[in-house]
């Protein structure tokens, strides 16, 4: 390894570590909540110390809010990777709601976190310096969409991009969310492989309804 080289080994390796972190902790705070986890539980299940952890993350909680926003930021990128401009409104529509669908459901963790940081009124997350830029790409696709479909005369114009977005976050959420109550109560398994397709075709289905009524 050369004397150059060093410094930028030096810079992956804390990167790599700083995010083996961020994945077990993830894990860890969904499974066990803010208040249960333990730091030296997370150091255990990695190839760190407690005292790296708190060197990077400076303890707990800053651990907790790096988690909940690369849970967020994971997301939002992929809603900024979502190819939707060469569709129709309408079709551009029902896309971004099955990817939140398809995001939701094969990361549990997400909607456990955000249900965890709920139940603690979002102290953490309100402190984020990031809450805009964890925002912004959410909100940009949805309103390039809306305005497509209002201006094709296809859109009610008495709806926002955040509007919208809360419907699908809601349907996508709560089926995540509410899971075991649900099925404890209505005998509905809401991740029954069966019912997939069904569901994943009501949310396009109730949001293209709701954002079209009463347009001709």
């Amino acid at each position: 390894m050369t004397a150059e080289s060093a410094p930028r080994e030096r810079v992956r390796d804390a990167e790599r570590t700083r995010a083996e972190i961020i994945e077990v902790a993830t894990h860890e705070f969904a499974d066990q909540g803010y208040a249960g986890a333990r730091v030296d539980e997370i150091a255990a299940k990695t190839r760190t110390t407690k005292r790296m952890i708190y060197y990077y993350f400076g303890g707990k909680e800053g651990l907790y809010l790096a988690v909940l926003e690369g849970a967020y930021q994971r997301i939002r990128a992929l809603e900024q990777e979502l190819d939707v401009e060469h569709l129709e409104p309408v079709e551009a529509l029902r896309r971004l709601a099955e990817m939140t669908f398809d995001h939701h459901e094969s990361h549990p963790d997400f909607v456990r976190l955000v249900a965890i940081e709920n139940i603690h009124y979002a102290k953490h997350l309100s402190s984020s310096a990031s809450r805009e830029v964890l925002a912004a790409p959410a909100l940009d696709v949805l309103t390039r969409i809306m305005e497509r479909g209002r201006a094709a005369g296809l859109f009610r114009d008495d709806l926002d991009a955040l509007d919208v977005h809360m419907i699908i976050s809601a349907f996508c959420v709560f089926r995540g969310a509410n899971r075991y109550t649900f099925k404890a109560i209505f005998d509905r398994d809401l991740f029954d492989p069966r019912l997939r397709d069904h569901l994943r075709a009501m949310i396009g289905d109730l949001v293209v309804s709701h954002v079209t009524a009463g347009r001709p």
